[in-house]
């Protein structure tokens, strides 16, 4: 049986387990969130003095009482029982870049030699999970295991299967963060109060400022029989080789088409489960790439999306495995097509709904939206590389600046309208008026089609950080990450510069100036000092690098010193002036993203090592066997000058083999080395830089032959799944 023939058969087992996703007569309105215990489920199971007083804890931030932690825990214990849950679990986001949990059950000795279910406030509010397992960054020595998770009130806690789920943050026995959910609500704290400080010089009304995001998770599907038989996507997410498919995305066919019949099942029960969950699922259709898809939720607080979204995709990987399929986040698993992103649209928005990135109808509204953009422009300009830091890994760098997601230098597109009041406004003086052009009426003069309203400003896709009308959205986080890096450095730089902002605004008005006159004064300074990040243009150009060289902007592309930016004493200061992270929780941070790094590529360099020396070559070399004894034949039946010039292509083929097989043996040996090499430096960033340097440039040069190799051995010998095989679902 042929390795194709082989693939296609353990594909279609995998296939046949595919389960059919049951009819929902009921409107997803009617059962949105019904695992959840929100509001709704509260005011039922809750006594109301008890609902009133968590109203006052999710709304405004009240401290919670441990007599209403044990209300709470019995009607949540009530309500959760109901659903058939028999344990809890505190939920947390360590820094692995996935989630954890622990399940206790709620039983307790009655006693009387029996059992009893309970679960107290105590055990709702605090639980104990051993740390010493976890990434710490130097924090903790190992032997020291004692951590701590606490119940995030804001986030409601949710039901899967027999679990009460709890989302909680997780900090160390001396109180540092070892989660992304601390210092997120820490920077949506900062970035609050100090954007409710300057609303209120347009509106005094105003209590609450919230971040709101909304997340876009592109993924891939691949049958779980090919995934199976291939060793480097099962350990490490991608394909460390694989020729091009002469097919792929050139036609531009799958974008937006019409969606796989044993996808839409995957995408329905998946949206099933996410809306049971409270995940309010928008949007799916197919991305650019074979086999590439795309999910949107509509936005909703920052905190809350961060939990839906880590949760979303656990989700994703489990209903893609019943439906035969595995779900790749590796935001590169495939070379040659578009990899995946993750874009985060965010923005502010006024307890009052006043969406503040958003322009309005009168002067002062105008005069709120462009203070809001300026000063998001200079949360920007001054934190481009520390932005790039958020969301830059191993896996990232693979998809950033590839012509098919944003460059690795950060800038910010605003569109021509905009761009053009910020110009006005920098070359005026004194007092004036703000005035934006609303959406055009635009007529195509084509029978039964209405005239559409065009936006007042285009999308430029090379923008790292884009203006899109309403919103800011940060295309550079990749698929597989935690929303929540970027949006700790986004929140609390904007909470910087918005500080800075009134602090100098306020100064002028002490000395005199009239609010208007000074808030305009300030904003001109400020669109002089960030110009140099707004840039309109393509991305992609090499004038472009040039240009951002100039203009002063980080174009760094080694990942190793990209991160460096979490150090740099402009970083400190940011986040321990917003009392967001301290500088040791920096250093561990620093710390953990090195590792993690040089971690990942080591696993590539042997995974790599092992499919070549046991895979590829013993196959390679049969192959060759089988040419050199098909030349041994010709010359015994041929004659001498006929037989030369029939082997002549057997033999030029022969040589190719040996050539490419000598340099991957060549080349996998020097990557050893060179391992062995980096595993001997000091620190974390020594080896990061180390393997960067010299490991990972190794894996794409024997890559190179590899790939060559798979064009010349007989398929049926092939021993891998190739990507026509791979890209396309039947």
């Amino acid at each position: 049986m042929s390795a194709t023939i082989r693939f296609q058969v353990v594909g279609e087992a995998f296939r046949r387990k595919a389960v059919e996703v049951p009819n929902r007569e009921d409107r997803p309105s009617e059962f949105f969130a019904k695992y959840v215990f929100n509001r709704s489920k509260m005011s039922q199971y809750l006594p109301l003095e008890v609902y009133n007083k968590m109203c006052d804890v999710m709304d405004n931030g009240s401290k919670l009482d441990m007599d209403t932690a044990d209300a709470v825990a019995e009607g949540m214990k009530k309500w959760a029982m109901e659903l058939g849950a028999t344990h809890c679990t505190h939920w947390f986001q360590p820094l692995t870049e996935g989630t954890a949990e622990k399940h206790d059950g709620f039983v307790e000795h009655d006693g009387h030699g029996g059992m009893i279910e309970e679960f107290t406030g105590k055990q709702l509010v605090q639980q104990e999970p051993d740390a010493s397992s976890f990434p710490n960054g130097g924090i903790r020595s190992t032997f020291e295991a004692r951590g701590y998770s606490a119940w995030d009130p804001a986030s409601p806690v949710f039901v899967i299967g027999d679990t009460l789920h709890i989302p909680t943050i997780f900090i160390s026995y001396t109180g540092e963060a070892l989660d992304y959910k601390t210092p997120l609500k820490r920077a949506l704290k900062a970035v609050d109060e100090a954007a409710t400080s300057v609303c209120r010089y347009f509106y005094p009304d105003v209590r609450k400022v919230i971040s709101n995001l909304g997340w876009e998770q592109e993924y891939f599907l691949v049958d779980e029989g090919l995934y199976a038989a291939r060793p480097d996507l099962l350990m490490t997410g991608r394909t460390l080789m694989g020729h091009d498919s002469a097919k792929n995305q050139q036609m531009d066919d799958h974008y937006l088409g019409s969606i796989p019949s044993r996808v839409a099942a995957f995408m329905k029960d998946l949206e099933i489960q996410a809306l049971e969950l409270g995940i309010p699922c928008k949007t799916r259709h197919n991305e650019v790439a074979p086999n590439q898809f795309e999910f949107a939720p509509i936005f909703e607080e920052t905190n809350i999306a961060v939990d839906h979204n880590m949760l979303f995709m656990g989700l994703m990987k489990s209903v893609a495995r019943k439906h035969g399929f595995r779900c790749l986040l590796h935001e590169k698993p495939f070379a040659g097509i578009n990899g995946s992103g993750k874009h985060n649209n965010w923005s502010l928005m006024t307890n009052t709904g006043i969406a503040l990135h958003q322009p309005g109808k009168t002067p002062q509204d105008n005069l709120r939206f462009i203070t809001f953009i300026v000063e998001t422009l200079m949360a920007v300009y001054r934190h481009n590389a520390l932005l790039k830091a958020s969301i830059i890994s191993a896996s990232n760098a693979h998809r950033l600046g590839a012509n098919e997601a944003p460059p690795l230098i950060v800038s910010t597109f605003l569109g021509t309208q905009l761009a053009q009041v910020l110009a006005q406004i920098e070359e005026s003086e004194g007092h004036q008026d703000i005035h934006l052009s609303p959406k055009q009426k635009v007529s195509l003069d084509i029978p039964q089609i209405p005239q559409l309203m065009l936006d007042n400003t285009d999308r430029n896709r090379t923008s790292p950080f884009a203006f899109t009308g309403n919103r800011f959205e940060f295309r550079a986080v990749g698929s597989q990450q935690n929303c929540a890096a970027a949006m700790i450095v986004l929140n609390t730089a904007v909470a910087e510069a918005l500080t800075d902002f009134k602090e100098r605004v306020d100064a002028l008005i002490a000395g005199g100036m009239e609010t208007t006159n000074a808030i305009l004064s300030v904003l001109r300074q400020d669109i002089k000092t960030c110009k140099p990040i707004h840039f309109d243009g393509n991305g992609y150009s090499a004038e472009w690098r040039q240009e951002a060289e100039r203009r002063g902007l980080d174009t760094q592309s080694s990942v190793p010193h990209i991160l460096d930016c979490y150090l740099h004493q402009e970083t400190v200061d940011m986040f321990a002036r917003m009392n967001v992270m301290t500088q040791a929780e920096l250093h561990a941070r620093t710390e953990i993203k090195l590792e993690t790094y040089y971690k990942k590529i080591q696993i590539e360099a042997r995974v790599f090592a092992d499919l070549c020396l046991n895979h590829i070559l013993p196959t390679a070399y049969r192959y060759q066997n089988t040419l050199i004894n098909n030349v041994y034949k010709m010359n015994g039946i041929f004659p001498a000058q006929e037989a030369k010039e029939l082997n002549a292509h057997n033999l030029q083929l022969i040589q190719t083999i040996t050539r490419h097989c000598t340099i991957i043996t060549q080349k996998v040996e020097d990557m050893r080395q060179a391992r062995k090499a980096a595993n001997t430096l000091d620190t974390p960033r020594e080896k990061a830089i180390g393997y960067h340097d010299t490991v990972a440039p190794l894996l794409q040069e024997i890559r190179y032959h590899v790939d060559k190799l798979e064009l010349i051995v007989d398929d049926e010998l092939w021993p891998l799944p190739k990507y026509r095989e791979l890209l396309f679902i039947h």
